[in-house]
C-alpha cells in the first residue's frame, strides 16, 4: 500500500516522526505541506496533535515495526521530525548512542526505504558540539551514499518572532539538483519580540494593574523553555540558570500558574508572576489565531510545549524547502555535492582499508596536534567501536561498528523500551 495515493500530484506531503504536540506540524502546514502520517510515542501529545490539526496520527515507538511501516509511505515529499534531544543535550549528559532515545541515525536509515525528496530533522545545539563531530560526519556520509546532500544549520528562534533564544540545530537534505534552490531562511528584519510584548494581553486579561509596567520591564527575550522528559523535569521553567534568567524578566520560574494575575495581585517587583500554560505556548511561538489547545494535565501540557519546535521556525524552514522543491527563486552559485567535512579523523579511519597510526591521523587532521587527535579518538570511541592494536611496536587504530541504533533486531534499545515504556519520551 502506498499512502500517498489519492493525493494531487502537485501536493507536497510529509511524514513526521516524533511529532510531539505539533509545533513542527503546525509550521509545516502553514508552509504548504500536508501530513500523510505523524508518529508520536506519548498518548497525550498525540491527542493534542490529532485534535488540533486533524491529521493521521499513530501512537507508539516510531522504531517499532508493529506501529507503522515506513515502506508504505515511499515517495512522500518530506520526511521530517524532532527526534529526542536528551542524547545530545548537556542536561541529558550527551550520551549519544548510549541513550535509548537516540533515533537520529535510525531516521536517516528510513530515507533509504521511503526515498523522500527532502529531509528535515531538528535537535538541540548540543548536536553541533565537537563531541558529536563523527556522529554528524556519519550522517552526512550516509546521506551521500543514498544520493542526498545534507546541510546543518544552527538557527535561533528569536530571529523568527519567537520571544526566547531557543537555538536549534537543523539538518536539511535533498538531491543536489533541488538543494541548489534551497536557501536557509533569513532572520526577520524587524526587532526581536520581547517577553513583555508577547504576553502583555495575557497578563492584563484579569485586570492586573501592573501589566503595562511589567510589559516595559520584561523588555528582552526569554531563556529557552525546558520541557524535560518523563525521566526528568516538571512544570517549572527549567534548571537554576533558566530560572535566574526569567527572574531578570520579573517572572517566577519555579512553577506554572493556573491563572494570570488579577486586580488584587501585587506588583511584579515584590511578587513576580508565574506564566500560565497559555503564556508558555505564546513564548514557544503559538499565536492567538492558532487556537491551539493542549490535552492532559498541567505538567503534561507544559512538557508538550517546552519540548516543541517553535511553529514560526518550522514554517520558515518549511517554506524554504517548499520553494527549493518547486525550483523557485535564484539557484545558489556554489557547487553542491561535496560532503562537508566535520571530522577528518573519523573520515580518515572510515576510508582506510588498513589500521592507522596516531601519526597518520595527525597528518589527516592537518591542523591538529597529537593531543587534539587523541581527544577526537576519545569522542569517536563513545559512538563507534574503536579497535586498537600494536603493529610492529606502533599502536594503530581501526574503526569498527557504529554503536547507534539503526534498526538492528538485536540492539539493546529494544529491551530498554520494552521494560521502561512509560519513561521513554
Amino acid at each position: 500500500m502506498n499512502n500517498n495515493e489519492g493525493r494531487r500530484a502537485d501536493e507536497f506531503t510529509v511524514v513526521e516522526v516524533c511529532a510531539g504536540a505539533g509545533g513542527q506540524s503546525l509550521g509545516l502546514h502553514k508552509a504548504g505541506f500536508a501530513h500523510t502520517l505523524a508518529i508520536e510515542i506519548d498518548e497525550t501529545a498525540a491527542a493534542t496533535l490529532e485534535n488540533n490539526l486533524q491529521i493521521p496520527v499513530v501512537v507508539g515507538d516510531v522504531a517499532d515495526p508493529q506501529v507503522w511501516s515506513p515502506e508504505d509511505y515511499a515517495g512522500v515529499t518530506l520526511l521530517a521530525g524532532g527526534v529526542p534531544c536528551p542524547p545530545f543535550s548537556a542536561a541529558g549528559k550527551q550520551l549519544g548512542t548510549s541513550d535509548e532515545r537516540d533515533l537520529f541515525a535510525w531516521t536517516i536509515e528510513q530515507v533509504a526505504v521511503m526515498r523522500p525528496r527532502a529531509v528535515m530533522l531538528e535537535n538541540v545545539r548540543g548536536l553541533s558540539a565537537p563531541r558529536f563531530a563523527a556522529y554528524r560526519q556519519r550522517i552526512l556520509d550516509r546521506l551521500d551514499e543514498l544520493g542526498y546532500v545534507g546541510e546543518w544549520k544552527l538557527l535561533h528562534a528569536a530571529d523568527f518572532g519567537v520571544p526566547q533564544l531557543r537555538p536549534r540545530f537543523v539538518l536539511v537534505a535533498m538531491s543536489a539538483e533541488d538543494l541548489k534552490y534551497f536557501h536557509w531562511p533569513e532572520p526577520a528584519a524587524v526587532s526581536r519580540m520581547t517577553v513583555g510584548e508577547a504576553l502583555h494581553d495575557l497578563m492584563a486579561a484579569r485586570g492586573w494593574r501592573y501589566a503595562d509596567a511589567w510589559r516595559d520591564a520584561a523588555n528582552d527575550i526569554g531563556p529557552t523553555l525546558v520541557g524535560g522528559s518523563k525521566k526528568h523535569g516538571g512544570a517549572d521553567l527549567g534548571p537554576t540558570r533558566a530560572k535566574a534568567g526569567w527572574a531578570k524578566l520579573h517572572v517566577d520560574g519555579r512553577g506554572v500558574a493556573d491563572a494570570a494575575p488579577d486586580r488584587r495581585s501585587r506588583s511584579f517587583r515584590t511578587m513576580p508572576p508565574r506564566l500560565t500554560i497559555e503564556m508558555t505556548a505564546r513564548i514557544q511561538g503559538w499565536r492567538v489565531e492558532d487556537a491551539y489547545e493542549f490535552s492532559g494535565r498541567k505538567t503534561s501540557q507544559y512538557r508538550q510545549i517546552g519540548n516543541a519546535f517553535p511553529p514560526p521556525v518550522a514554517q520558515a524552514i518549511g517554506q524554504s524547502i517548499h520553494a527549493a522543491l518547486a525550483h523557485e527563486g535564484m539557484p545558489r552559485a556554489e557547487e553542491l555535492g561535496v560532503v562537508t567535512l566535520h571530522d577528518p579523523v573519523y573520515r580518515a579511519l572510515a576510508g582506510s582499508a588498513h589500521p592507522m597510526s596516531l601519526a597518520d591521523l595527525v597528518d589527516a587532521h592537518n591542523e591538529g596536534s597529537t593531543a587534539v587527535v587523541q581527544q577526537r579518538l576519545t569522542a569517536i570511541g563513545r559512538d563507534f567501536v574503536l579497535l586498537k592494536a600494536d603493529v610492529d611496536g606502533v599502536e594503530r587504530y581501526t574503526l569498527g561498528d557504529f554503536k547507534g541504533f539503526t534498526g538492528q533486531a538485536d540492539h539493546w534499545r529494544h529491551d530498554v523500551v520494552a521494560q521502561h515504556r512509560n519513561r521513554v519520551s
